[in-house]
C-alpha cells in the first residue's frame, strides 16, 4: 500500500520560513517523479513544484520560484519543500504528489499518488 505522509506545516508570520516533509512508502521511491501542490477551498489544486527521479531537474510555479526550493533524498524516500519569504497569500492546504511517467509534471492529474496534506498558514 502506497502512502504519502506530509508533515511540516504551521503558522508562520509573513517574511518567515517552513520546512515541508513528504515521507512514501509502499512504492520504489526513486522510479516516481515528486511534485508539491496546493488548494485553497473552492479552487483547482494548483501546481508548486516538481523534482525529476533522480533530484536533477526542477521546476517552479511563477509565484514561488526564487522563494521555494523542492529537493529530495531517495535514500530515505523523502522529498521536501523549503518554503522562505512566505506570504499571507501562501497560506492553504499543501500536498505532495508521486509521478511515475514524468511527462508533464506540471498537471495535478498525471500523478498517481497523493498524500492527505498539510496546512500552511501565513499571517500578516
Amino acid at each position: 500500500q502506497v502512502q504519502l505522509v506530509e508533515s511540516g506545516g504551521g503558522l508562520v508570520q509573513g517574511g518567515g520560513s517552513l520546512r515541508l516533509s513528504c515521507a512514501a512508502s509502499g512504492l520504489r521511491f526513486s522510479m516516481y517523479g515528486l511534485g508539491w501542490f496546493r488548494q485553497a477551498p473552492g479552487k483547482e489544486r494548483e501546481f508548486v513544484a516538481a523534482v525529476s527521479r533522480n533530484g536533477g531537474t526542477t521546476y517552479y510555479s511563477d509565484s514561488v520560484k526564487g522563494r521555494f526550493t523542492i529537493s529530495r533524498d531517495n535514500a530515505k524516500n523523502t522529498v521536501y519543500l523549503q518554503m522562505n519569504s512566505l506570504k499571507p497569500e501562501d497560506t492553504t492546504v499543501y500536498y505532495c504528489a508521486a509521478d511515475r511517467s514524468w511527462i508533464r509534471a506540471r498537471t495535478a492529474d498525471e500523478y498517481d499518488y497523493w498524500g492527505q496534506g498539510t496546512q500552511v498558514t501565513v499571517s500578516s
